[in-house]
């Protein structure tokens, strides 16, 4: 399905995007030094939009660009150890029509899933500074606003929980956040009824490390898939 042209606005404003210079600074010069594995592709270095399927239920809202992933890609969780744990699971989960993300023209398509970030431009140490996520901020509401039928948002890690958090406390939604504990596999159905499921984020750290397993993630896109499907 073709993107809608609120979404082609959207993104066009996202990939010219410079907003942040220590951003702008890292992720180009991360794009002209590369990994030497990668010394042969041409990196994406910009900004990188959402994607998915603009009709979907659940929202993926992950933390920001790796710097050799997503920022060598251009798509978010595409070429790095964070997508070689999540898109597996995705796929058995009926998310995705493939289990492997490896660049932006590999055939794979999300069904009844959108994938955003708290943050769109890679961060040294994957650290977005505060500043720097709330310059991104409008362009998460603008997604979360067009996707009319969202019914869940899986946030990856506390940033991606916050900002979700931080969009409702804008739009009144929600009074305050501290009632809205971040922990692996905890739920909160939200005033405006979507349901908003907190998982780790699936970074080498927590998965090598065993903090988040397979069976731990698979658990939540099952869940995000009932809470989606109960009328």
């Amino acid at each position: 399905m073709a993107a809608p042209n609120w979404l082609k606005v959207l993104n066009a404003e996202v990939i010219a995007c410079t907003r942040c210079p220590r951003l702008v600074e890292y992720r180009e010069r991360i794009a002209r030094e590369k990994r030497r594995a990668y010394l042969d592709h041409e990196y994406w270095g910009k900004p990188v939009p959402g994607f998915g399927d603009v009709q979907a239920r659940v929202l993926v809202l992950g933390l920001a660009p790796g710097a050799h992933g997503s920022n060598r890609t251009g798509r978010p969780f595409t070429g790095d150890a964070s997508g070689r744990f999540m898109y597996p699971v995705l796929y058995e989960t009926g998310f995705a029509s493939q289990p492997t993300a490896t660049d932006r023209n590999d055939g794979l398509v999300l069904h009844d899933l959108y994938i955003t970030a708290a943050a769109r431009c890679a961060p040294p140490d994957n650290k977005p500074l505060p500043q720097e996520l709330a310059n991104c901020a409008p362009f998460l509401e603008r997604e979360l606003e067009g996707l009319k039928n969202l019914r869940v948002i899986v946030a990856l890690g506390r940033i991606g929980f916050e900002a979700y958090l931080n969009y409702l406390l804008r739009n009144k939604v929600i009074a305050a956040k501290k009632q809205y504990e971040f922990r692996h596999g905890a739920e909160y159905v939200m005033p405006d009824g979507r349901v908003l499921v907190a998982s780790y984020h699936p970074s080498n750290q927590n998965t090598q490390t065993g903090k988040l397993t397979k069976a731990m993630f698979t658990k939540i896109f099952q869940r995000a898939r009932r809470l989606a499907d109960r009328e």
